[in-house]
């Protein structure tokens, strides 16, 4: 189980585009937001997700750099930016299903199709949001078993400029 103020796992993984994303070699002003996403066959999180992508600056203006990562493939990340228009995302795939449970996420089993029309990979993750610290600790951690009923965006940004004013520390550590 991760705790807040402790390290969390390294993650590294390769981007749509080109390149690689890295948690150590990230230095935001005050934290990384790292969204795992269940993948393309989501119509939940293609919604989620471009809400984060209209949200983009609201985070970065912050000190935020924000990635979005999923178990997907190269060719399934790369169709989710295109389709889903995340144009201002940073989009990682190919995170492992060992590294997605280290993250203490939980993974779920292919069910079909979904209302997209897309089939489900065999194993992926379902969703976590993390914001971790430039020192490489977890500041806050939400996890689901579920694709439903995710933390807000916009409430997000709300509650970093509370943490921000006022020196809010982690908390759930003990």
């Amino acid at each position: 189980m991760l705790k807040p103020r402790q390290p969390v796992p390294a993650l590294t993984v390769p981007t749509v585009g080109g390149g690689t994303w890295s948690l150590a070699d990230s230095k935001p002003q005050h934290f990384n937001l790292i969204v795992f996403y269940r993948g393309l066959h989501c119509p939940i999180c293609r919604t989620y997700m471009t809400e984060l992508n209209r949200l983009h600056e609201e985070f970065a203006s912050r000190g935020i750099d924000v990635v979005g990562v999923s178990t997907d493939s190269a060719e399934r990340a790369a169709q989710t930016v295109t389709e889903w228009g995340l144009s201002n995302l940073v989009i990682g795939y190919g995170v492992s299903i060992e590294k997605a449970r280290q993250w203490g996420l939980y993974i779920s089993t292919s069910r079909g199709k979904t209302s997209l029309g897309i089939d489900e990979p065999a194993l992926f993750s379902e969703p976590g949001i993390f914001l971790v610290r430039p020192d490489g600790t977890l500041y806050f951690a939400t996890v689901q078993t579920m694709p439903f009923a995710r933390p807000h965006f916009r409430e997000m940004v709300t509650a970093i400029d509370f943490v921000l004013k006022n020196g809010y520390p982690a908390r759930g550590e003990a």
